[in-house]
């Protein structure tokens, strides 16, 4: 498998490949990024599973989303290149929104994560009750996963 690289690596002579990926700059940390925001990844993923589609029927299938939310998760995905708008001259207007090539190769690594999740879910929770339970970090809920 291909390790990330980062731009910044090619630079210096005594190269830290792995390391420098997660850089601020660098191809891995952006990945990461492009799907930073908690819908961002249930559209894509929905988008991948039933193909193209419109707002209402993303709502639908999604469910639990509003309509300003989907909006904005809709615009951060077209805007990274992996939502492509579909317009249509009809009367009334018709807008469809489909995974770009980008998009659509972002679900295989989306399947693995969902994977690594099923399967290590009940670990980090017992880390976290652990965690909470031990007192460590007292009155700091920050890393608490808000749900």
């Amino acid at each position: 498998m291909e390790q990330p690289t980062c731009p910044r690596a090619a630079a210096r002579e005594n190269t830290r490949a792995v390391s420098d990926a997660y850089t601020a700059d660098c191809h891995a940390r952006l990945a990461f990024e492009v799907l930073a925001n908690r819908w961002d990844s249930v559209v894509v993923y929905t988008l991948g599973a039933g193909g193209p589609m419109r707002p209402r029927a993303l709502i639908a299938g999604i469910g639990g989303i509003s309509a300003k939310v989907l909006n904005d998760a809709l615009r951060r995905l077209e805007y990274n290149g992996l939502v492509e708008r579909r317009t249509y001259a009809e009367a009334p207007p018709r807008v469809d929104y489909a995974l770009t090539e980008a998009g659509t190769a972002l679900l295989v690594p989306m399947r693995a994560m969902g994977a690594w999740a099923k399967r290590h879910t009940d670990d980090v929770l017992a880390a976290q009750e652990r965690f909470e339970n031990s007192g460590a970090r007292a009155g700091n809920r920050r890393y608490r996963h808000q749900a």
